[in-house]
């Protein structure tokens, strides 16, 4: 069978020269965003990245091969072709074989930027414990694969739908690090505070790089979740956001969405809800994510070559 994971030249000459690359998921702009504006958000990361003196490492499958490092084109193919599919780790090898295109989530991502190499990775929210876990069993991957994956991952929390508590306690469970940039509360993605306090905070991306080392000196395979609130002025009216998340739920008991259905038709209810001011806050959350994993990633390589 011919090689499936490609690693572009861009990415694999700065690993080898151990400059800062950040990866990027795929699904934010093939299912997360609206077209074209996901693309346009995915560019424009790349972009920031680049203009911080990081190398972007968008990940992605095109046609079978799973793409660390996509070419722009290759972007904007996943952001506007049809038929392009949603792949956690479990799919891939699937997607592989029967060559298909999909777009990569937080799992997937983190688990091809581990096996290039890479060390950062910024996201939007992460998947969780969903509510009413304890009869559906219904918990992202995410968690499971961050178990094993030790990977820095600059999140704004969680998404606000899920069961935050519950997330919480299976990220401890799961021996994955949670730790608050700048703050003890955990974030909600749309909103700064989610109820949930953190034990543990950094202060800078030193601070971060030396957790990180930390880590892998002790042989800990897991992640650091470094999470990341949405500047106070970006974020969603804690109110509004309260109510419309409160009858998005009730609007699903009522017409019956269960399982997989249930996230995107909550986000859904919440963008038309808010007149798409959470779409704006959603850009928002991501922008600062990666702005925050290319300093992380510039200072574990400043480490890395002082050594």
């Amino acid at each position: 069978m011919a090689v499936c994971l490609h690693v572009s030249d861009e990415v694999r000459d700065a690993l080898t020269e151990r400059r800062p690359v950040v990866a990027l998921e795929s699904t934010i702009f093939t299912h997360g965003l609206p077209r074209p504006r996901g693309v346009e958000v995915a560019t424009e990361a790349e972009q920031r990245l680049r203009d911080a003196g990081v190398v972007p490492a968008t990940i992605g499958v095109v046609d079978g091969t799973a793409i660390v490092g996509l070419s722009g084109e290759q972007i904007t193919e996943l952001g506007t072709r049809t038929g392009v599919v949603k792949l956690s780790v479990r799919d891939l090898p699937i997607a592989l074989a029967h060559k298909l295109s999909g777009g990569t989530t937080v799992a997937a991502t983190a688990h091809l930027a581990h096996r290039t190499g890479i060390g950062v990775f910024a996201t939007g929210g992460l998947g969780g414990v969903h509510r009413g876990a304890e009869t559906s069993y219904d918990e992202s991957a995410d968690l499971v694969t961050l178990a094993s994956v030790p990977i820095v991952v600059v999140s704004a929390g969680v998404k606000s739908i899920l069961n935050i508590p519950a997330t919480l306690e299976r990220l401890e469970t799961l021996n994955i690090a949670v730790v608050g940039y700048r703050t003890t509360t955990f974030p909600g993605f749309y909103v700064r505070d989610s109820g949930c306090t953190l034990e543990h905070a950094a202060h800078s991306p030193d601070e971060v790089a030396d957790i990180v080392r930390a880590r892998d000196s002790l042989g800990i395979a897991s992640a650091v979740l470094l999470a990341n609130p949405i500047p106070p002025d970006a974020e969603l009216d804690p109110q509004l956001h309260e109510r419309v998340l409160r009858e998005a739920e009730q609007q699903a008991t009522r017409e019956g969405v269960t399982g997989k259905d249930t996230t995107p038709y909550l986000l859904d209810h919440i963008h038309r809800a808010t007149g798409g001011r959470s779409l704006e806050v959603n850009i928002a959350v991501y922008r600062g994510n990666v702005a925050l994993a290319a300093a992380i990633a510039t200072a574990l390589a400043t480490t890395s070559s002082e050594h």
